[in-house]
């Protein structure tokens, strides 16, 4: 096309030729200027920004970009999820499906692929590099797939410095490939550190302190920036990013919170805490792109016409959300319609749970403890409990409870340990949300209310529950035993009257289920005992 050639208004054709156009202060996230103009993009490519005098009072960013997240987290199915990134100016995500690989296998896998295809939303991928299931092979074929951006995160830090063959095989394939390799190491330092990079990870997610970041990034890595639903960092490391290149992330994400804002609200955090405005939105934007490849994050001639208008550079309110060249969403209204896939069911044993025990000698036992905060942080220490009738008892005064692991890689073998920091005064709570591993986990006052609570989320084809007495609340999760496909609303409303329930239970923490999610990784480390428990339910 001639470059003095006339625009015409949206929508209008000249000849067979359709172009559309955005107006307004345009931010160019690669050299930095704010600046009035138009952008014009034909069926899904830009091509042409031309300045104006006089627009009107809204600003045109590039589409923005999660950098890493674990959509099965929100509870929707990635359907429901990219309707509200959507209305939230996300165009773009990198999803780590590691979740659903764990509860539902392979078809949780392709479920995760297929659903993100059935959305404007663009849907990149880490292969899970955690899942014991999927070998080095997997893995390899993923990453020859376009939409599959890198490896996901290495949990197994430890391992991986150590050179273990389960997950350093899966690295190396990442790695000669030429895709990234996620990493996930909070607290890693110094010459751990050095291994662990040396080893091929090339980002992290974990930082807590502005001084880890910096060291992180000074040694190699790509740092994200995380503020989850479980852990706010961004705030606290709001020193490093106003001095290097950083990407945002919001990992975990509960429905509640996604409903009021997504990558949108990171920047409005920023900028409050004072950050220059372009620098946020490159961490939204243009960082996350030339970091993972893709083939997005910034406008210029011939890029996507992966756009997110928005009222300005504070509030940022979105106005327009527009993906490939198609506007998706105006004014918190979503404009498009979709055929989501039929969701896939988790792998449930089709028995109930009988009696668990934990049998000892002697008054008492001294049992490993999993200790948690309210940030969901993990240490670990030890307690005397008592021996009543050869079995070890929990103490709840002392908040020390029971902590049970229902082991798909087992045959679904209970496994007992104990934990603090849920502080229930009685009950029980259990989920299916069990990173890496899967399975069903609970937390509970007494071995009994712990089976109880374990069958209700097998009975309702996975999701949350809480157990009081006669009384209980649940959220039935039945997409892979991890998410809803009803509308965030709906989801919302059954998550605060669960948290609600907990809450009465005693419970400090912002969202023990969550919390028990992300306690996936350590869950092998944790327990005393292994017993098989599983008898055929009447």
């Amino acid at each position: 096309m001639r470059s003095g050639m006339y625009f015409p208004p949206y929508g209008d054709a000249i000849g067979s030729i359709v172009v559309k156009h955005v107006t307004g202060y345009f931010v160019d996230v690669v050299g930095g200027a704010i600046y009035p103009a138009c952008v014009n993009f034909h069926e899904s490519r830009i091509i042409r920004i031309e300045r104006r005098v006089a627009v009107p009072d809204q600003y045109i960013l590039p589409g923005l970009i999660d950098s890493h997240v674990h959509v099965e987290s929100s509870h929707l199915s990635p359907y429901r999820y990219a309707e509200q990134a959507i209305l939230h100016g996300t165009t773009a995500v990198v999803a780590d499906p590691s979740p659903a690989s764990a509860t539902a296998g392979a078809a949780g896998l392709d479920y995760m692929v297929d659903a993100g295809r059935a959305t404007p939303l663009k849907f990149y991928f880490t292969a899970p590099s955690d899942i014991p299931g999927l070998g080095w092979g997997e893995v390899r074929s993923l990453l020859s797939r376009d939409d599959f951006v890198g490896l996901g995160e290495v949990t197994d830090h430890e391992g991986l410095i150590e050179e273990q063959p389960s997950i350093a095989g899966k690295v190396e394939v990442a790695y000669q490939t030429g895709k990234r390799i996620d990493g996930h190491a909070p607290g890693l330092r110094g010459f751990r550190l050095d291994r662990y990079i040396m080893n091929g990870v090339t980002s992290d997610h974990e930082s807590k302190s502005p001084e880890e970041a910096e060291e992180k990034y000074r040694k190699g890595m790509a740092i994200a920036l995380r503020e989850s639903s479980i852990s706010r960092d961004l705030r606290a490391l709001i020193p490093f990013a106003k001095e290097n290149p950083h990407m945002f992330a919001t990992d975990h994400l509960r429905a509640r919170d996604l409903v009021d804002g997504h990558i949108d609200s990171l920047l409005r955090i920023a900028v409050e805490e004072g950050i220059d405005p372009v620098q946020a939105i490159r961490a939204a934007t243009i960082w996350p792109a030339q970091h993972y490849g893709l083939d997005t994050g910034a406008l210029h001639i011939g890029a996507p016409a992966d756009i997110t208008v928005v009222s300005d550079l504070r509030s940022f309110r979105v106005l327009e959300t527009w993906i490939g060249g198609e506007l998706v969403a105006r004014n918190g209204e979503l404009l498009y319609l979709g055929s989501p896939p039929m969701p896939v069911a988790p792998l449930f044993p089709m028995t109930q749970l009988s009696e668990i025990d934990v049998r000892a000698s002697g008054p008492s036992a001294r049992v490993k403890v999993m200790q948690v905060d309210r940030r969901g942080t993990v240490a670990w220490g030890q307690e005397e409990l008592p021996v009543e009738d050869g079995s070890i008892v929990a103490d709840p005064i002392r908040d020390v409870l029971y902590l049970v692991w229902a082991d798909p890689s087992r045959d679904w073998s209970l496994r007992v340990g104990f934990v603090k920091g849920f502080e229930l005064n009685g009950g029980a709570i259990a989920t299916s949300e069990v990173n890496k591993f899967g399975g069903i986990v609970s937390v509970a006052t007494t071995l009994t209310g712990a089976r109880d609570a374990m069958n209700e989320v097998a009975m309702a084809g996975g999701g949350s529950v809480a157990i009081l007495g006669s009384e209980r609340s649940v959220l039935r999760l039945p997409v892979a035993g991890l998410m809803s496909d009803l509308p965030a609303k709906e989801v919302v409303a059954k998550e605060m009257e669960l948290l609600s329930f907990t809450q009465a239970m005693g419970c400090p923490l912002e969202d023990p289920f969550l919390t028990l999610a992300t306690m996936g990784p350590f869950l092998p480390a944790a327990f005393r005992v292994e017993r098989k428990v599983l008898s055929v339910g009447t």
